[in-house]
């Protein structure tokens, strides 16, 4: 995508792009709100350059968009094609960061700046939802004339060597005036409203007051003069509700009559009414009686919850998500977080598993009535599952509704109203999000954008915890088939083994141990880690142990079995190394032979004496040098000796000395009061745990011969 830069340009001054470009095409598609983007040429970023419609405050989210983002505009460019979306329902499910931002009702089209071969940036248009159902073929001729048309410029730009910068902060289109106004009609219009006995003011695109009346004035209990200039939500403290800042917002980008009620201090009750158009807004300011104001504060109750303070929800409830691995915790973190924060009673979170629709998660709903819903066949006809099977979200407000829509439907909860939002990504079925409410509901377009928003991060957090979850399953049971199931059972020897993975992501472990039964009432024990934690570590540790176990079983000595074993594992040249420590135990002459391959030393705990470390000469990894040859140390092994072989996970810890960590494990293995090799294993691993945090697997296998 990087265009052509002549030499020697770099320093020159960046071309401006003519306001014409997008605000010929606004007029011409009666679009409301224009954003053009340009895409710098060592950049991956497009930057927002023109805007018109609306303030730079509300496109600000948007003035910087990576192009392998997930916004409209983004994909455009991307795959160089025109994006049409055709409500605002549909915007949210395909993009949640923009419904969350904007959960207002518009349609949208976006289009790559393009031309030999290069891309520019792009394009986006908004429409209010009045507009013609589907964008007339006269719009997307239009928009593709005006990318052509600023293609050509910028190509035209950098062809005489000017380069073309985006601006630091894009520049916003003037709003248009529609006629010049004649100043008889003007003091006439000014003295009207002058005469009105109710309220009356203008913002300007930005917010700001550039008109107010002697009622508006005396009305909201401030003289014109302060005001005039300022946002009203900024200077009357009374409007610091953020009801006022999402009402004009939602007027602007949607281009709708809006309205709301506040309360002036003490007990004032007033309503506004939000008239829009490509200028600005007009507001007419009244009365409410106390009657009309509790109605009107009642309605905006569930209004006032997607304002900005459900949209910080919102972005928290994405955040936590965004760090949710588990299908589990996406379960537990959309019903902790969407119950209180956006005004359901009741959750439900189902989702499809072999052809049935399965209840995941729940709040507020009791476990008797959930197992009635539970695997139900995708074939049936509910709400959640024709939610999912039309990939459309269904929005009931009273019981009536919902029996209307479906016949048979029985009131089995003591909800009032219900959403139903399909849980779908890239054409795949997840699963449905059921929200049910005490009381009615009107779920105004607004609020429907807003949980369809919602309804698009579950199922992104969902697809991806599924596939974590898949991976995991993959990898523990990869990891525990490559581990003994059970330890063989050796006469006159008792043992005591124990795993534990990091607990980290996914990854697999390289660490292994055995005890492997030989003749003559004698055994081999081993015990290895292989470098790495993935699918190659885990499949190379599978053949080392495969192969100390095929020498040690032709009777082999356990420096002949780590020679063998090494000259193996040069020879399949994988790139990894491996330690190992092998002892051959002879029970009817209480001794032991032991060889090492750079592995941790195995602790020998003397019965009813302290506990000491079997220093072994230090030898090569395995994998290193194929002529390593690994000497055999003869040690004694009483009745009731305990020997103890681990791998660096249970004594390596950040910061902490590995030789003072084997000291202490020592001492612990000494001080455990107990005969039990399972407890004293035990034991050990909880040491490991509460002396350090731990990034490393541990493998621990302890033996003691009877007499």
């Amino acid at each position: 995508m990087r265009r052509p830069v002549t030499p020697g340009n770099e320093a020159s001054s960046g071309f401006p792009l003519p306001d014409a470009v997008l605000a010929d095409l606004m007029r011409d598609t009666g679009a409301s709100v224009g954003m053009l983007y340009l895409l710098p040429p060592t950049e991956r970023v497009l930057r927002l350059a023109l805007v018109g419609g609306v303030s730079g405050r509300i496109a600000a989210p948007w003035a910087r968009i990576p192009v392998e983002a997930a916004i409209p505009v983004a994909d455009a460019v991307r795959d160089r094609r025109p994006l049409w979306l055709g409500s605002q329902e549909d915007i949210a499910r395909r993009y949640p960061r923009v419904g969350i931002v904007l959960p207002y009702d518009f349609k949208l089209a976006t289009a790559p700046i393009t031309s030999k071969g290069t891309v520019w940036g792009g394009i986006v248009l908004l429409w209010p939802i009045w507009h013609p159902s589907d964008h007339s073929t006269a719009d997307q001729v239009r928009l593709q004339a005006c990318c052509r048309r600023a293609a050509a410029i910028l190509h035209q730009a950098a062809e005489s060597g000017q380069a073309l910068q985006a601006p630091e902060e894009p520049r916003v289109l003037p709003a248009p005036h529609h006629r010049e106004t004649d100043p008889v009609q003007g003091a006439a219009a000014l003295a009207f409203t002058a005469r009105l006995p109710v309220g009356c003011c203008a913002l300007d695109l930005d917010g700001r007051l550039t008109f107010i009346n002697a009622a508006g004035a005396d009305l909201v209990g401030a003289p014109p003069g302060p005001l005039l200039g300022q946002r009203p939500w900024e200077v009357l403290p009374w409007l610091h509700d953020p009801m006022f800042e999402d009402r004009y917002r939602a007027a602007l980008v949607s281009r709708q009559p809006t309205s709301f009620t506040a309360r002036r201090p003490p007990d004032t009750w007033l309503r506004f009414q939000l008239y829009p158009d490509d200028s600005g807004i007009s507001v007419h300011i009244s009365p409410a009686d106390t009657g009309q104001a509790d109605a009107e504060h009642d309605l905006r109750q569930p209004a006032e919850s997607i304002g900005a303070t459900a949209l910080y929800h919102l972005t928290h409830l994405a955040t936590a998500l965004a760090e949710a691995a588990s299908v589990h915790d996406v379960v537990e973190l959309a019903a902790d977080q969407i119950v209180p924060a956006f005004g359901p009673k009741a959750l439900a979170l189902l989702t499809v598993k072999e052809g049935r629709l399965c209840v995941t998660g729940h709040r507020g709903y009791g476990a008797e009535l959930m197992a009635r819903f539970d695997a139900v066949p995708m074939t049936s006809d509910t709400p959640a599952v024709r939610a999912i099977t039309t990939a459309t979200a269904a929005f009931f407000p009273t019981f009536a509704d919902l029996k209307k829509a479906y016949p048979p439907a029985v009131h089995q909860d003591s909800m009032a109203s219900w959403a139903f939002l399909p849980l779908i990504v890239s054409g795949r079925p997840v699963g449905s999000l059921v929200l049910a409410y005490d009381r009615p509901r009107i779920f105004p377009p607004t609020e429907r954008a807003l949980l369809t928003s919602l309804a698009g991060l579950i199922t992104q957090a969902l697809d991806r915890a599924r596939l974590y979850d898949a991976k995991h399953a993959l990898a523990h049971s990869l990891q525990t088939g490559l581990l003994p199931r059970t330890l063989a059972h050796v006469p006159g020897l008792e043992t005591a083994a124990r795993y534990r993975p990091a607990g980290h992501g996914i990854d697999i472990g390289g660490d292994f141990y055995d005890l492997i039964p030989c003749p003559n009432g004698t055994a081999v024990v081993a015990i290895g880690d292989v470098q790495g934690h993935d699918t190659s570590a885990a499949a190379l540790m599978g053949q080392v142990r495969t192969a100390v176990r095929a020498y040690a079983t032709a009777g082999s000595s356990p420096g002949d079995v780590l020679a063998r074993t090494n000259r193996l594992l040069t020879d399949l040249d994988t790139g990894l190394f491996a330690s190992c420590l092998i002892a051959h135990l002879d029970l009817p002459h209480h001794r032991a032979r032991l060889a090492t391959a750079g592995h941790p030393p195995a602790l020998l705990r003397h019965l009813g004496g302290p506990t000491s470390i079997v220093r072994l000469p230090p030898d090569l990894l395995l994998g290193i040098d194929p002529d390593t040859d690994y000497p055999t140390t003869d040690i004694p092994l009483s009745p009731g000796t305990v020997l103890a072989l681990y791998t660096d996970g249970l004594v390596e810890a950040p910061g902490i000395d590995i030789d003072d960590a084997t000291t202490a494990l020592a001492h612990r293995l000494t001080v455990t009061e107990t005969q039990n090799l399972e407890v004293l294993a035990d034991s050990l691993l909880d040491h490991a745990e509460q002396s350090a945090p731990r990034n490393d697997d541990i493998a621990l296998l302890l033996v003691r011969p009877h007499a």
